[in-house]
């Protein structure tokens, strides 16, 4: 199959992990039209709202330069100065639009395929060079739409032009009845509002191009059902290595849960399939814990190792399976079993004291109360 991958139809939507890696390789929707209208609206929004400190700014500098003595225009070191002053008021005239320019240029990418910063994007690609590849991208569908992009974008701008020619029209043939003064500030604001409404107009191509943008790139990253049998292969593992991580976990359980043998109270069995080893302190605890518990081998292992330990043993194969299939590992036995194991445990520490020349010895426990409920067969079905 995998030699086949390449010949496999993309038909799968890409995972959330082939997204975030094309992410992280710079690979996101961005949409020049978006960023070149926000740059547009937003740069003649600025003029126009800026206008009027720019233009006195303006006058300001021409007022300065254009009113000068005779005298000082052959001192050099006065025109540099004066060269600085005017300098420093244009970088102040056109700082509130350049900022404003720059906001644009920022958000436009931003409001689309989000803040991204990829060392990869910009690292050079020999594969880009290879001209074979440069000819389909030139022919590609997406060169195809650029061209129409580009088309369309003249034609809104030809048409929006024409309308704003043919509505003002009349306002723009009675400058030339105004003063001078008047003409010019309303020829000013007619240019801005014109200029304003233009690049309004290429919002059109931006709604058209960021949804084919969307899909463009969605269409780049989709995958073959291969592609996605892989991926998620590699993400939860190999059927054969999964195996061998459960085996080695259970072997470590196995090996802490042996390690708690030697510390049990007393290990209850039935007496070969099933073993159970308990551990009560009535000082710190309320309930007896299970410590060990394991069938046919393990179970045997954890006999061998009581015995070396010299841990007590109690033969019940009722109450050892229902201990097994009700109990799970360093957790308390059920309020049902009580009584039960009570029983255990009391001849355990009696035998306890007997050996240690304490009391009398106790009687072997053989009729150990299970309720009904708890009663389990080695398959663990309730009886």
């Amino acid at each position: 199959m995998a030699e086949n991958d390449s010949t496999q139809e993309k038909t799968e939507e890409a995972t959330p992990k082939r997204k975030e890696k094309a992410r992280e390789e710079g690979q996101v929707p961005r949409s020049r039209e978006l960023t070149t209208t926000a740059v547009l609206v937003i740069g003649t929004a600025g003029l126009w709202i800026f206008g009027g400190y720019m233009a006195a700014i303006m006058m300001k500098i021409m007022s300065l330069n254009f009113s000068l003595e005779r005298e000082v225009l052959f001192d050099e070191a006065f025109m540099l100065t004066q060269l600085g002053i005017s300098f420093a008021d244009a970088m102040w005239m056109l700082l509130p639009l350049f900022a404003l320019l720059a906001l644009a240029a920022i958000l436009g990418p931003i409001a689309l395929g989000g803040w991204l910063f990829s060392s990869k994007a910009i690292m050079p690609k020999l594969n880009r060079m290879d001209p074979i590849a440069g000819l389909k991208r030139m022919f590609s569908m997406k060169s195809l739409m650029e061209l129409f992009k580009a088309i369309g974008k003249v034609l809104v701008v030809m048409v929006v032009g024409y309308v704003v020619l043919k509505v003002f029209a009349r306002e723009i043939m009675s400058l030339s009845e105004l003063p001078i003064a008047q003409g010019l500030a309303d020829s000013l604001e007619l240019s801005a509002l014109a200029a304003l409404i233009l690049a309004c107009s290429t919002i059109v191509v931006a709604v058209i191009d960021v949804p084919f943008q969307i899909f463009d790139h969605a269409k780049k990253l989709r995958m073959s059902k291969q592609d996605v049998k892989d991926e998620h292969k590699d993400a939860e593992g190999k059927p054969e290595v999964k195996s061998r991580i459960r085996q080695l976990q259970r072997e470590m359980a196995q090996r802490r849960m042996m390690e708690k043998v030697p510390e049990a109270d007393v290990v209850i069995t039935n007496p070969t399939h099933f073993s159970v080893a308990l551990r009560y302190d009535p000082q710190t605890m309320d309930t007896p814990i299970l410590v060990a518990k394991g069938v046919d081998h393990i179970a045997l292992k954890i006999r061998e190792i009581a015995k070396a330990h010299k841990v007590e043993f109690v033969q019940s194969p009722i109450l050892a399976r229902a201990v097994y299939y009700t109990t799970e590992l360093e957790n308390p036995i059920p309020g049902g079993l009580y009584v039960a194991v009570a029983q255990v445990l009391a001849y355990v520490f009696q035998l306890r004291d007997f050996r240690r020349g304490r009391g009398e010895k106790p009687a072997y426990p053989r009729n150990i109360q299970v309720p009904r409920d708890l009663h389990y067969d080695a398959n663990g079905k309730q009886n």
